[in-house]
């Protein structure tokens, strides 16, 4: 368990090649799901759209909301966004440039899924079949409304005795496949040609606002992270405290039983230093109370 929560603490570092790790990680997971899913389309005119859809487009907001999960910026965006000014004002660009990072990372998952699906063409045969204008397909041409809806329905459905050996069935199902590929390499096309546009075009606009703005989002991550750190070395030196106080009467058994405890000298006044006089609850809650209200000015001159 203790193996588990350090890794899991790894992958929550500041590091970005780590979090590019994830989303590399959540795009194959993405793709290996899709692969290994039993794609079964209901066949009925009522149920396919929903079907065909939600397989679409619901598993990537999965995969979305695991990406923001994941992310360690995610709550620290939230933090400095909901964090009173105080003595410290707060820069919207930072909170801008981290929920675009954060935004990022987490679309490619999703991203990656509906690309795969729309090639695959699966979910989009399923969805539509039931919209094909019918009289541009010879095989219902003397069917009643009704019945070319049931079969148009069944179109995804090969297996089915009705559409085994229909041509009309793969005529639909190639016209729909074509416009699905052609929509997913459009999809895929239109990102690339935006991620090289906003690489090479982004050093020609001010430089050292970015440079700035990416300094002190680093900075907001690693104040928070050696926040969390001091916090837990405050709580174990204020519980030894409090246990010491507690068990007054029993220090020679502690001792005997190799218990550490501060010693006479630098131990005990590294412990004073570090909890500042603080005896009580209140004290604490005080103190990172107005640690969150009142967060000091970044000038240590």
């Amino acid at each position: 368990m203790d193996r588990f929560r350090m890794i899991f603490q790894y992958f929550q570092s500041n590091s970005e090649s780590v979090m590019n790790g994830i989303c590399g990680l959540l795009a194959l997971a993405s793709v290996k799901m899709y692969t290994s899913f039993d794609f079964s389309c209901p066949c009925l005119p009522q149920y396919n759209m929903a079907y065909g859809l939600g397989i679409m487009f619901v598993s990537p907001i999965i995969l979305f909301l695991c990406g923001l999960i994941l992310n360690r910026q995610s709550l620290v965006m939230l933090e400095e966004w909901r964090r009173p000014p105080g003595c410290r004002k707060k820069d919207l660009a930072v909170i801008r440039y981290l929920c675009s990072s954060i935004m990022q990372r987490a679309m490619v998952a999703p991203v990656v899924w509906i690309v795969v699906t729309l090639l695959d063409g699966k979910c989009l045969i399923c969805a539509f079949s039931g919209s094909v204008d019918p009289e541009k397909f010879v095989g219902f041409a003397n069917v009643s409304t009704e019945q070319v809806q049931q079969l148009l329905a069944k179109v995804p459905c090969k297996d089915d005795e009705l559409m085994r050996n229909n041509t009309s069935r793969r005529a639909v199902s190639r016209y729909l496949r074509c416009w699905s590929q052609a929509l997913g390499w459009s999809i895929l096309l239109i990102l690339i040609i935006a991620a090289f546009l906003a690489r090479w075009l982004r050093p020609c606009f001010n430089q050292a606002t970015l440079l700035q703005v990416r300094h002190w989002s680093n900075y907001i991550d690693i104040e928070q992270k050696i926040f969390e750190e001091t916090c837990c070395e405050h709580s174990r030196l204020f519980a030894h405290k409090c246990i010491l106080h507690f068990f007054e009467s029993m220090q020679q058994e502690i001792k005997l039983h190799s218990f550490s405890l501060p010693g006479e000298g630098e131990g005990a006044e590294g412990e004073e230093d570090l909890l500042r006089g603080i005896t009580d609850q209140d004290q604490v809650n005080k103190l990172l109370k107005t640690w969150y209200s009142e967060k000091p000015p970044l000038d240590v001159s």
